[in-house]
């Protein structure tokens, strides 16, 4: 049954690999970079072998522990891109419970971060290759890691699993874990930071880390070479009781996915809920409807709400990037990216329709009438949120006056940005994970058409908006207020001559190309 598995998940991944060359690509991209880490990796492990235990002890467990930290949390952040493991499709195969687990683990190896990971660990096993019981503790506490691996992520996928017939648990978690993700650079320079301060601070936390499931088996083999075999001992007897416990976990959700799949949960009827919602406040009129359907997907589509959360988290980033540059410029960029996002994010509006784009075609919907919607719909909540995001390093710094010179780039950038998208989206369709899939998903489609699309779309805005960077520019050099009241109107009175530009012209496009858009989603599905 375990051959069976390990067949069957290379045959999935080997017809995956025919069937869409996005799919290949990707693979090689990860596989190259995974080498490439793997390399490092491997290199400073042997390296390690040559360096004090007071050195190497803590650099093994601190990357030991992010390794197993990482396959934890792997199931949450890129939910639904492997489901080759998804309990709920054994569930009607009677497979013996302990035949499947071990399966599962085997077969969990297989792929790019289960290779990297295995030969990471066994090349931890070199850096204590300094006597016969200190390497023996090693591989023991390599085997250990690697089971609680795999386990521990298993175990996290099935419990997500098993919860993921909820719909607002879904959507919580998936909006909730987008805060450390996009917030990782800053904690990691806020880390980074407080150990230039402290340099004991690593090994403060490679000592705590030592005692839990995290770092357990990895800090066993410096105690052992320390001459502290008890503790080694005890650190071993640790990593193999979360191992235990990891894999009881995971058996008891297998088999309850096993028994009761969750499903797609039926929809219940939603009692309570009386009149049109939005459509009775929008006018009543084709881009009104289209206005109010587009303003609903953003409240209620996790797809959508993922980048309305990064949107408020701009400030903090940049800030944190301008005190790392030493560059207090780069703070005061924060309206401007976050109108490049909320803006750009119009261009893959029609993709997330997907297959409903139809009712758009068979209703004889304009395209003007369909830019407009949309991008009206946009701009309701987009050019308050950008203005108050402009605002915030503003106050933080105190540099009120290129506030004008600013508000005129966000302006520019938010309008020109939604007409070119409004073209854009028009002419080409991106990649985007389908209706009532995670925010997370990378489907497989024409990924390097979207690449360039983006890359392309991004340079092209730049230029349209060159006027309000060089009015920025010269405010800033000459600290004239006449170039940042300039630059305010620039960016308004531009801008909205690009933005009408775009919906005319992306109107035009859309009723010459609505069909050949239609296909292309239909495909994409």
């Amino acid at each position: 049954m375990v051959a069976h598995l390990i067949t069957l998940k290379l045959l999935l991944l080997r017809n995956g690999l025919r069937r869409s060359v996005g799919q290949l690509i990707g693979l090689i991209i990860a596989a190259l970079y995974g080498l490439g880490v793997l390399l490092l990796a491997v290199v400073g492990l042997i390296a390690l072998r040559l360096a004090d235990v007071a050195v190497a002890g803590p650099i093994v467990v601190l990357g030991g522990s992010a390794l197993l930290a990482g396959w934890t949390l792997a199931p949450i952040l890129v939910s639904g891109v492997d489901l080759t493991l998804d309990p709920s499709r054994f569930a009607l195969f009677p497979i013996p419970l302990s035949r499947l687990v071990v399966g599962q683990s085997v077969a969990a190896l297989i792929g790019v971060p289960g290779v990297c990971t295995t030969v990471a660990l066994a090349a931890s096993t070199v850096t204590w290759s300094r006597s016969p019981g200190t390497f023996a503790v090693a591989v023991v506490g390599a085997i250990l890691a690697l089971g609680l691996c795999v386990s521990a992520s298993r175990l996290v996928a099935s419990a997500v699993t098993d919860l993921a017939s909820s719909r607002r648990f879904r959507e919580a978690s998936r909006m909730a874990m987008m805060v450390p993700l996009v917030l990782l650079g800053p904690i990691i320079a806020l880390a980074v930071r407080g150990m230039e301060t402290n340099p004991d601070a690593l090994r403060g936390l490679a000592a705590v880390l030592a005692w839990t499931p995290l770092g357990a088996a990895f800090s066993a083999p410096a105690s052992f070479a320390d001459g502290h075999a008890p503790e080694a001992l005890a650190q071993l007897a640790i990593a193999a009781a979360s191992l235990w416990l990891a894999v009881w976990g995971w058996a008891h959700a297998l088999g309850r996915a096993l028994v009761a799949p969750s499903g797609r949960a039926a929809p219940s009827a939603r009692s309570g809920r009386r009149g049109l919602g939005l459509f009775g406040v929008m006018p009543a009129s084709p881009a009104g409807a289209i206005a109010a359907r587009s303003l609903t997907y953003w409240v209620r589509d996790p797809r959508y709400g993922t980048a309305l959360i990064i949107v408020p988290l701009v400030p903090i980033i940049l800030y944190f990037s301008s005190l790392q540059r030493h560059q207090s410029d780069v703070f005061l960029l924060s309206g401007p990216f976050a109108a490049f996002l909320l803006a750009w994010s119009l261009a893959s509006d029609i993709s997330y329709d997907s297959t409903a784009f139809s009712l758009h075609l068979s209703a004889g919907v304009r395209g003007r009438d369909d830019r407009w919607g949309r991008a009206l719909a946009l701009l309701t909540f987009a050019l308050p949120l950008a203005l108050v995001v402009a605002l915030v390093p503003f106050a933080i710094s105190g540099r009120w006056s290129l506030l004008p010179a600013y508000l005129g780039l966000v302006v520019g950038v938010l309008m020109s940005g939604i007409g070119l998208a409004s073209v854009v989206s028009a002419r080409f369709t991106v990649t985007v994970p389908l209706p009532g899939e995670s925010p997370f998903k990378r489907p497989a489609g024409n990924t390097a058409q979207t690449f360039v699309v983006q890359f392309v779309g991004l340079i092209v805005l730049g230029v349209l908006v060159l006027p309000e960077i060089v009015l920025v520019a010269f405010a800033s050099t000459t600290g004239s207020a006449g170039y940042g009241w300039a630059g305010l109107g620039v960016g308004a009175v531009l801008g909205g001559a690009l933005f009408w530009l775009g919906i005319r012209l992306g109107g035009v496009w859309l009723d010459r190309r609505g069909p050949e858009v239609y296909a292309a989603l239909v495909r994409a599905g």
